[in-house]
C-alpha cells in the first residue's frame, strides 16, 4: 500500500500543469518557492488510520496528522479544534458544540455535524484502536445528533469530568467513505487516509517503515509550517542528525556537546512523562497477592541505580503511588521505598516467604529493558528471589501482556501525565484486555472506591483530594512499581522548522500537531 503512488502523483502533476497554464507569470515564483522538508527518525507504527494504527503514541500521532477531533490539547490544556466553541447543558450531561464552518475532507467533500454523528455511531460498532469505554457504552452516551449542519449536541446519563480527554481521543471520520466499510480494521486503499487534518498521506511503506505527509493546503486550521513531513529509516539517530539526515532526536546526555556550540541546533529538555513500570500477575500466581512480597519487590529495587545505569542520569525515579513527579497532582508525602534489603527480606519473613524458593520469569522488550531485567535480578537475588530474564521484542510482549501471559512483566510508554483517573483502568476491573491497562487478579476496595468517584466528581479541588488519597493507597499496597520516568533531551534543526513544542501532558513534541503548524 502506497508503495508506487501512480493516482497520487498524476493527480500533482495535473495540478502543477494547470498552475502554470493559467499562471504563468508567476513561474518565477513557483521555481524559487523554498519547500520546507522536514524528516524524522521512522519505524513503522501501522497504516495511519484509527483501525490500523499500532496502540502506541508514535501510532496515534501518525493519524493525527491526518485526521481531526473535536478537542485538541496545547502547553496549558484543552483547546477547541473542530468544535470551536460549546454550550453546558443540564449540569454536564449535555453538550452542544459548534463546529468550525469552513472545515472539508481531502477531497473536496465539506466536513459537516452529521460526520460527527456518523462518527460516533460507527464506533460503538466497529471500536477502533484504543477505543473510549464512555464512547462505547449505549447507557452513558445516550443519544449525539445534529442540530444543523454546524452544530452537534452530546447527551449523557451522567457526567463525565474527562470529557475533553475523552474527546480529544477520538478522530472524526468522514461519511460519504467509512458509511460502505464494514471491516475498518482491513480498510488501506488511499480513502483510508482522508481527513480533515493539516496533512496528507502521500506514501507509506510497512516494510521500511517511513511515512511522507504532504500539507493539505485548504487545511481548515493554522496554515501548516512545513510542506513535506517525512520518516526515514536511520541507524544512528545522533550519527544521522549530525549529516542532516533527520532534523530532530532524542539525544543521549553523553553525547549533547557535539550540539551545544552549533547555533542551527536547539536542545530541548522533555519533561519525565514515559516511565518504566514493573507488573505483577496475580491471576496467573496468586502468591503477588500478597502485599509484603510486593513491598518486599520495591524495596530491594533500587531505582536511583537504574536511573544512572541505564538512563544515563536522565530520568526520575519513580513513585510508588504511580504518578510522576511532573504531573499536576503529585503528592509528594509518600513512602519513599529507597532501597533497604534488611527492610525487604524482613517483609518476606512477615508474609511467611522467609526459605521459600521464590523463581519468577521476568518479561522484558529490547536493549535497555533488557539492561533493566538484568539490574532487577541482581537486586532480588540479594533477598533470595530467583528471576529468570525473558526478552521478546515489542509487540510481541505487549501481546503477551493482552493476553495475560506473562508472571513478570517490564513494560515502558507514554501517557502517564494524563488525567489520574487513568489509575482506575490500572488498577480496577481486573484484565482488560490490552496491553496497558489492568492488573490481572488485583483488588482493592478503596482504589475501587476512589477511582469511581474520579470518574463521576466535577470539581476539580475535589479531585485533586481524592487522587492524593489514591497516590497513598496505591503507595502502600504497591500493586506495580514506577522504576523511572525519562527526562531526555530532544535536539532539532532550527535553521529547518523551529515551531516545536509539548504539550501539557505528553513528553514527545513530534506526537503534537501543533508543533507542525503555525500559530
Amino acid at each position: 500500500m502506497f508503495k508506487n503512488n501512480t493516482v497520487l502523483i498524476s493527480i500533482a502533476l495535473l495540478i502543477l500543469m494547470f498552475m502554470f497554464a493559467v499562471g504563468g507569470c508567476d513561474t518565477e515564483k513557483v521555481e524559487h518557492a523554498e519547500t520546507v522538508v522536514l524528516r524524522l527518525e521512522g519505524g513503522d507504527w501501522g497504516f495511519p488510520q484509527p483501525y490500523t494504527r499500532y496502540s502506541r503514541g508514535p501510532g496515534n500521532a501518525k493519524v493525527n496528522y491526518i485526521f481531526d477531533k473535536l478537542i485538541e490539547k496545547d502547553e496549558n490544556g484543552f483547546i477547541p479544534w473542530l468544535a470551536q466553541d460549546w454550550e453546558i447543558l443540564d449540569g454536564g450531561k449535555k453538550y452542544v458544540f459548534q463546529l468550525v464552518e469552513n472545515a472539508q475532507w481531502h477531497d473536496g467533500e465539506p466536513f459537516t455535524a452529521e460526520d460527527v454523528v456518523f462518527t460516533f455511531e460507527y464506533i460503538k460498532k466497529y471500536p477502533p484502536v484504543d477505543a473510549v469505554d464512555i464512547f462505547m457504552d449505549d447507557s452513558f452516551l445516550l443519544e449525539v445528533k445534529a442540530l444543523s449542519d454546524y452544530q452537534v449536541e452530546f447527551t449523557f446519563a451522567g457526567v463525565d469530568p474527562n470529557l475533553f480527554e475523552n474527546l480529544s481521543s477520538v478522530y472524526i471520520l468522514p461519511e460519504h467513505i467509512w458509511s460502505k466499510v464494514d471491516k475498518p480494521d482491513e480498510f488501506i486503499s488511499e480513502e483510508a487516509v482522508i481527513g480533515t487534518g493539516p496533512f496528507m498521506l502521500t506514501d507509506y511503506n510497512k516494510e521500511h517503515g517511513t511515512y511522507r505527509y504532504e500539507a493539505f493546503r485548504d487545511f481548515w486550521g493554522p496554515e501548516p509550517a512545513v510542506d513535506v513531513l517525512e520518516f526515514v529509516p536511520v541507524s544512528d539517530p545522533v550519527l544521522a542528525l549530525e549529516k542532516g539526515d533527520i532534523h530532530c532526536a532524542g539525544i543521549p546526555v553523553d553525547v549533547l556537546s557535539r550540539f551545544e556550540n552549533d547555533p542551527k541546533y536547539t536542545i530541548v529538555q522533555r519533561p519525565g512523562f514515559w516511565g518504566y513500570r514493573l507488573r505483577f500477575n496475580m491471576e496467573k500466581l496468586p502468591v503477588f497477592k500478597i502485599k509484603e512480597l510486593r513491598q518486599a519487590f520495591a524495596y530491594a529495587i533500587d531505582r536511583q541505580d537504574l536511573v544512572e545505569k541505564t538512563a544515563r542520569g536522565a530520568a526520575v525515579a519513580g513513585s510508588l503511588g504511580v504518578l510522576p513527579p511532573d504531573h499536576r497532582w503529585f503528592n509528594p508525602d509518600l513512602p519513599k521505598y529507597e532501597q533497604d534489603l534488611e527492610k525487604a527480606k524482613a517483609l518476606l519473613k512477615q508474609a511467611g516467604l522467609e526459605g521459600e524458593k521464590l523463581r519468577f520469569e521476568l518479561l522484558v522488550g529490547e536493549d535497555t529493558e533488557v539492561r533493566i531485567g538484568e539490574l532487577i535480578r541482581e537486586y532480588l537475588s540479594d533477598i533470595g528471589i530467583e528471576i529468570q530474564v525473558v526478552s521478546t521484542d515489542m509487540k510481541s510482549r505487549d501481546s503477551r501482556i493482552a493476553e495475560g501471559n506473562y508472571q513478570l512483566v517490564l513494560v515502558g510508554h507514554g501517557g502517564w501525565a494524563r488525567d489520574p483517573s487513568y489509575l482506575g483502568e490500572r488498577f480496577t476491573g481486573g484484565d482488560r484486555g490490552d496491553w496497558s491497562s489492568g492488573t490481572p487478579g488485583y483488588y482493592n476496595a478503596r482504589v475501587e472506591e476512589l477511582a469511581k468517584q474520579l470518574k463521576t466528581e466535577i470539581d476539580e479541588e475535589v479531585r485533586k483530594e481524592i487522587t492524593m488519597e489514591l497516590q497513598q493507597v496505591l503507595a502502600e499496597d504497591v500493586p506495580e512499581i514506577c522504576l523511572y520516568l525519562t527526562t531526555g533531551h530532544d535536539v532539532y534543526r532550527n535553521d529547518i522548522h523551529d515551531g516545536w513544542r509539548h504539550v501539557f501532558d505528553h513528553h514527545m513534541m513530534e506526537h503534537n500537531i501543533l508543533s507542525f503548524v503555525k500559530r
